[in-house]
């Protein structure tokens, strides 16, 4: 039987004995990054854009899961009445437009997600300079992110003020 030495546990509890009033004076403050960067006018505008500049490719995506359901319903509706041959032909038709749908859908995305995250890193690399800033003019020690927090007083969040600050030094053309 092991015995438990309390003497282990001295050291650990001396320091965090002496370094609380160290962490007692910090000034802290807490943002919700995710939040203050989707809420810029920036993320706004872009996401809007974004929009725009892909929707045609959405909708011939839509068109094609059309397609490809009426062609589904024809195999459906004429089974046991179309001929082999017209059968084969409507399944090969189908495979087609399954395999153009999957390509139209795959490159969209991957374009989409690019362009989303090349937007998102600029605006997180611009959002972090705005940060520092504000941190720097209330005198803050330390700035803690939200989503690895389980509470904190309401009065700690810097997300509006980061989100008005970001606005104001990257104004939207």
């Amino acid at each position: 039987m092991r015995r438990f030495d309390c003497r282990a546990g001295l050291p650990a509890a001396l320091i965090l004995t002496l370094a609380f009033p160290v962490f007692a004076q910090l000034k802290v403050g807490v943002i919700d990054s995710q939040r203050a960067i989707l809420e810029t006018a920036e993320i706004k505008k872009a996401q809007a854009e974004l929009e725009a500049q892909f929707k045609p490719r959405q909708e011939q995506i839509e068109k094609l899961q059309r397609e490809l359901q009426e062609i589904n319903d024809k195999l459906q509706k004429g089974q046991g009445q179309l001929t082999p041959e017209a059968e084969r032909d409507l399944q090969i038709q189908g495979q087609r437009k399954q395999r153009d749908l999957q390509r139209a859908t795959e490159d969209l995305q991957s374009e989409v997600d690019a362009r989303r995250n090349d937007i998102l890193n600029r605006v997180q690399r611009q959002m972090v300079e705005i940060v520092r800033k504000l941190a720097e003019e209330k005198g803050l020690d330390v700035v803690l992110d939200a989503g690895d927090m389980i509470y904190f007083k309401p009065a700690l969040d810097l997300t509006a003020e980061a989100t008005a600050a970001y606005d104001k030094a990257h104004p939207v053309k």
